[in-house]
């Protein structure tokens, strides 16, 4: 008898869409390499966003694990503080609702673009600590 396949969604941020959907695209791979098959991506305006479309999301009985997927880059205010601080605290309450994990695939606050960039491949990190989760928790 085979196992079944680990099914992952995603919650992507439009904001900052071309570091974002590079995000998505290194994601998925990963997630593709460690065997998951890949359900639903739902695209939201923000990361301040994200938590909604998780919650719906991960009440899915076909989704196992959600990873959300945003960039918060540093303006000329605390915003990007606000924005990351309460989407991470929302993501988290959700997670621990549902029963099912959600990865945290969300770089900043106090970035630059250049930095952003240069942590696209962070994406993967979620995937993995969603699928580890789903992993060694699924006979507790």
């Amino acid at each position: 008898m085979t196992e079944e396949r680990i099914r992952l969604g995603f919650v992507v941020s439009e904001f900052n869409f071309d570091v974002t959907t590079m995000m998505l695209e290194r994601a998925k791979a990963h997630a593709e390499f460690l065997g998951c098959e890949i359900g639903l991506e739902v695209f939201v305006p923000g990361v301040y966003d994200l938590p909604f479309a998780l919650k719906k999301l991960i009440a899915r009985d076909d989704i196992d694990g959600v990873v959300a997927l945003g960039a918060v880059i540093e303006g000329e205010t605390d915003h990007d503080e606000v924005v990351i601080q309460h989407a991470a605290r929302k993501i988290i309450d959700i997670s621990l609702e549902s029963g099912k994990p959600a990865g945290l695939g969300i770089t900043g606050p106090g970035m630059t673009r250049s930095q952003a960039q240069a942590r696209i491949e962070n994406a993967k990190t979620a995937v993995e600590a969603c699928v580890k989760l789903i992993q060694n928790t699924k006979d507790l």
